[in-house]
């Protein structure tokens, strides 16, 4: 796993038609429901890996109940249906902003007393575990990202959207989103090429 794998693997295309529902009439029901199953399962890994899975399950819920309730004024020719959905669930999400640095910064820990334990293995099941050595020491770094280009990391990066995708679901412009990727990619690679570095010392 790289820092460039989370961040630089994304298409610039638009999100397909069929993801531009028009939320009115008699058919709002069904519109939603196909919503749902389209994006609930995906909205909530992404969410749990932020502020956990109970919680995540309770905001998926809200998302979709505060989508419904805002469903008017929803335009389809300015944004995909999945980036409105992710917007709403990333704004409700920043209410557990706490909690998930708590929780980035608890990995961390607890990734350095693995780490610890590892080296009594004469490093035999070290490159089992590189990835996760890497996620858990750039957690700090996430935790101290300020909330805008957190969140734009994350919905690259975990919630798989588009640059232009994340354009719309926090309502800024694309080369914003471009911006803070491209700043978060260098905090980030200067963070890991030090691990690396204090890894061969």
């Amino acid at each position: 796993m790289t820092v460039t794998d989370t961040t630089d693997s994304v298409a610039e295309d638009h999100p397909p038609p069929e993801d531009r529902p028009l939320l009115a009439g008699p058919a709002v029901a069904e519109e939603f429901a196909r919503l749902f199953d389209l994006h609930a399962v995906p909205m909530h890994r992404y969410l749990a890996r932020r502020v956990g899975a109970e919680q995540a399950h309770d905001l998926v819920s809200e998302t979709f109940l505060a989508a419904f309730r805002q469903r008017e004024t929803y335009d389809p020719a300015l944004a995909a249906a999945k980036a409105w959905l992710y917007g709403i669930a990333t704004n409700l999400a920043r209410r557990h902003v706490r909690s998930e640095v708590r929780g980035l910064h608890a990995t961390a820990r607890a990734g350095r007393r693995e780490d610890d334990n590892l080296a009594a293995h004469d490093g035999r099941v070290a490159e089992q575990v590189d990835a996760q050595k890497l996620a858990r020491r750039i957690a700090p770094a996430i935790a101290d990202l300020s909330d805008g280009d957190r969140d734009v990391l994350l919905l690259t990066s975990w919630a798989g959207l588009t640059t232009v995708e994340v354009a719309d679901a926090l309502g800024i412009p694309v080369g914003t989103v471009r911006s803070r990727l491209h700043r978060v990619r260098r905090q980030l690679r200067t963070l890991t090429t030090s691990e690396e570095a204090h890894d061969h010392d």
